[in-house]
């Protein structure tokens, strides 16, 4: 995937992830390409690690395993923030 793909899965994926975690109120639009992009490499090594297939190009799957591993961040960083994101 090109760099643009992976901007526009990331805003997908993180604002959705954003959303299903409560942080929607406080993240803007940088935070959840951050997280997205982040989350996508995540969700695809958990994804490879689990026996599954990972990010495989610009389509629903690999946005659902971005959103999958973008919660994780996202619960990974609340744990050990005293603030949320």
């Amino acid at each position: 995937m090109g760099i643009i793909s992976w901007i526009i899965i990331g805003a997908l994926a993180g604002w959705l992830a954003s959303m299903i975690t409560g942080n929607n109120a406080k993240m803007g639009a940088g935070k959840n390409i951050l997280v997205g992009i982040v989350g996508s490499f995540i969700g695809g090594f958990v994804m490879n690690l689990i026996g599954g297939v990972g990010i495989t190009g610009f389509n629903i799957w690999s946005l659902v395993v971005s959103i999958i591993g973008s919660v994780i961040l996202l619960l990974i960083i609340n744990a050990f923030s005293k603030r949320n994101v």
